[in-house]
């Protein structure tokens, strides 16, 4: 026991359990037994001894507090409430740090209450933080009724805002503007357009101390002087938008010195600038490097000169947008030039150049996929054959205007429906458009699409209707032809309809349907007034669901195809199912199967940022339908169209008001060639033994004129013909289906006579007429 004793405390001291620093080390060749006992680690790693696993360990913080000031950062500027980033602020001094740039970055001046906590926050002798540096953008536009140099003056303590906008502040001058850009010589963007108060004093100064200014916008500012502006071409050579609207009061001086000193120039807007004249505009395309917006409307002093001017042979990668509006003088001439220099343009705005023609048209259809919108406004020469070629050649058309072009018929209209992507189109005061054109928008927007079974697989020969519009905004004020019945067929087949105006148009004219029309503007005369039809957001909707609704309407319902419109079977023929157009538009928005988006290149975006998906499955083949009927009467077929003279190849029996010709081929081969039963010549000359004229035939529809061909045996081996039996009243009494069902002998050529209901091979190889 006294051994066990002794022995005690040198055990102790040997003990390697222990984190006492006075463990003694074993020597360097001494094997640890940390490997030969029990390891109780949760680690399978060994430490050599004590000292090696000592460690200090750090303050406990939870694990939010572990992380990094940028990922804070970017957290917290994902908060989109002004509150909750308050909230962050209050939480602690590290979270307060990294949120009070967020939360004053753009402090909001929306009402006056705000603006005197910011002005009195920002005049505090000892703030907790240094405010005034956070403050990068202000915008006092809501305020702008009672905007003064006192209202701006407590806010030029900030030093580093670079974007002001003081748009429409008409009681500030240039005492308080100056206050404002002299604190801050980091300023980028200035609006204070239609503060017409402001004169060549304020330019002169943003000229001096905002030298690095990229967007300025002066628009309606008529007291600047043109000598100011050529001072702040000069001094701001990093100027990039520009926007001189209304300033009718600049020559072409100032344009030029911003042309020759600001080489960067992106958007330059010279709205009713009517002074400038062809000069500036060929020095802007010329000397600038990245120009890709130039508007034009209403310079009136532009002609042919400006575009032909241009250097030969230098192509303008970045124009894209192109207004021309109210520049009466240009002619066709420029329009070629302008797509020759500026093959990439996609909105090109030429209304109210009554001047170009047709060849202008064919000279745009040059720009192909690039052209999305297409404003072609009173151009009244322009033609049906230029808008097809138009369509033909640039079919990435979302927007396209053609108000007032009165010599455009449904010819042009049924060729612009085939547009895939089209959203909006314009055709005020085309008087000469019918219901046609607006069958053919809405057929072209409502598409059959493949059914599926449950594992997705498309189910052969079977199809749903289901629409597919991309459709949102129609203009058809005074397009005094339509009616009813058309508009109801397109509400029902574009449900992304937002818009639709029927001005004018007599069968819209109505009390019921003025409570889902907009107001017109005050300014309207009374006349104005009495026609104005307008239907825009909810008030499509509404007038959609009270014409399917509304039983005085029952009969618009479910209109039956117009004249050419294929139509498609109903279930049970083909293997079609044809929803009607309420269920359509239920569909819509789940029916979209898409499966191939738009090629979008580097500068493909739009001005709404967005971009829309077309579908990429053709449309499936229709049955023709033979008619339509008058609105609430019963269906009327046409008369059968007379056989074609070059088809006869045989005797045919006299006719009055017939004459027959041979045609270019007098073809006398195999069948279906020869005078055989079901040939044209056959069928008349049995007509003519019974008595029937061609006057009684064409009372009679499809079916009844099939059921007149006789029955007859098979021919025998060598004949080319066979001889014509009178068919007894049960056999013209029969269905052709049944009648021929077991005849073999009965081809399809019998069945459906050449030249009335069908067409046949020509001996060149090509079809036949129909």
């Amino acid at each position: 026991m006294e051994a066990d004793h002794e022995n005690a405390p040198q055990a102790q001291e040997d003990s390697r359990s222990t984190s006492s620093s006075s463990s003694p080390v074993p020597p360097d060749n001494e094997e640890s037994d940390f490997f030969l006992g029990a390891n109780d680690s949760s680690s399978s790693l060994g430490v050599p001894n004590l000292q090696d696993m000592q460690v200090n360990d750090d303050e406990c913080l939870p694990p939010v507090h572990r992380l990094p000031n940028e990922i804070l950062i970017a957290i917290f500027i994902r908060l989109t409430s002004t509150s909750d980033i308050l909230h962050v602020m209050l939480t602690c001094k590290r979270w307060a740090r990294n949120a009070v740039d967020i939360l004053w970055h753009r402090p909001a001046c929306s009402s006056w209450s705000k603006h005197k906590t910011i002005c009195q926050t920002l005049g505090s002798p000892n703030p907790y933080f240094a405010y005034s540096d956070f403050i990068k953008r202000l915008n006092l536009a809501s305020l702008a009724d009672k905007v003064n140099d006192g209202s701006v003056m407590p806010l030029a303590l900030c030093t580093r805002v670079e974007r002001l906008t003081l748009t429409n502040c008409r009681q500030l001058t240039d005492q308080g503007l100056i206050a404002l850009v002299q604190s801050n010589r980091h300023l980028l963007a200035l609006d204070i357009s239609f503060d017409n108060q402001i004169t060549e004093a304020s330019i002169y100064a943003i000229a001096e101390y905002c030298r690095r200014l990229q967007g300025l916008n002066v628009s309606s500012c008529t007291k600047i002087s043109n000598e100011s502006m050529i001072k702040l071409a000069q001094n701001c050579r990093y100027i990039k938008r520009l926007k001189l609207n209304d300033c009718n009061q600049l020559t072409d001086d100032a344009i030029i010195a911003f042309a020759e000193h600001c080489p960067n120039i992106l958007e330059i807007d010279l709205h009713q600038c009517r002074l400038i004249g062809n000069e500036p505009v060929t020095r802007l395309m010329s000397k600038g490097q990245s120009l890709r917006e130039l508007r034009l409307v209403g310079c009136e002093l532009i002609d042919d000169s400006a575009f032909l001017a241009l250097p030969p042979n230098r192509v303008y990668e970045h124009l894209r947008i192109l207004d021309l509006t109210s520049c009466s003088e240009l002619t066709d001439r420029a329009v070629e030039k302008i797509v020759d220099v500026a093959p990439r343009l996609r909105n090109l705005v030429l209304a109210k150049c009554r001047r170009i023609t047709d060849a202008a048209v064919y000279a745009i259809s040059r720009l192909g996929k690039n052209l999305h919108y297409v404003h072609l406004g009173h151009c009244g020469q322009i033609t049906d054959d230029a808008v097809k070629r138009l369509v033909q050649a640039c079919n990435r058309i979302r927007y396209i205007d053609l108000g007032c072009c009165v010599h455009l018929t449904d010819d042009s209209v049924m060729k612009l429906a085939t547009l895939p992507k089209l959203k909006r189109i314009g055709l005020v005061k085309c008087a000469n458009i019918t219901d046609e054109s607006v069958y053919a928008l809405a057929r072209a927007n409502q598409r059959p699409r493949t059914r599926r079974d449950a594992d997705g697989n498309p189910i052969p020969g079977e199809h749903y209707s289901s629409s597919h519009s991309s459709l949102e905004r129609v203009h058809l004020s005074y397009c005094t032809n339509l009616t009813l019945q058309s508009i109801l067929r397109l509400l029902n087949s574009c449900p992304r309809l937002t818009h639709l105006s029927l001005t004018g148009v007599q069968a819209f004219l109505r009390e019921d349907l003025e409570i889902y029309c907009r107001d017109a503007p005050p300014e309207f005369t009374e006349h104005q007034r009495s026609v104005f039809c307008v239907f825009s957001g909810q008030g499509v909707v509404g007038l959609r669901k009270y014409l399917n609704q509304e039983r005085a309407f029952a009969d618009l319902q479910v209109p039956p195809p117009p004249p050419g419109e294929p139509g498609v079977p109903n279930a049970g023929t083909n293997g079609v199912t044809v929803l009607d157009p309420a269920a359509a538009h239920a569909h819509a928005d789940g029916a979209f199967d898409d499966v191939e988006p738009d090629v979008v290149d580097d500068e493909d975006v739009l001005e709404d940022g967005s971009e829309m998906i077309i579908d990429t499955q053709p449309l499936l083949p229709h049955e023709p339908v033979a008619s339509t009927a008058p609105l609430g009467g019963n269906p009327v077929l046409p008369p059968p169209p007379p056989p074609p003279p070059h088809m006869f190849t045989g005797p045919v029996p006299p006719q009055p008001g017939l004459t027959v010709d041979p045609g270019p081929f007098n073809y006398t081969g195999d069948p279906p060639y020869h005078d055989q039963l079901g040939s044209p010549a056959a069928l008349l000359q049995y007509l003519h033994q019974r008595n029937i004229s061609l006057e009684e035939v064409q009372t009679l529809d499809p079916q009844a004129l099939r059921n007149l061909i006789p029955n007859r045996p098979p021919a025998e081996a060598g004949s080319s013909a066979a001889p014509i039996a009178a068919p007894s009243a049960q056999t013209v009494a029969q269905p052709v289906d049944n009648q021929h069902s077991g005849d073999p002998a009965i081809t399809a050529e019998a069945v459906e006579p050449a030249g009335l209901t069908g067409s046949h091979p020509q001996p060149n190889g090509g079809p036949g007429p129909a």
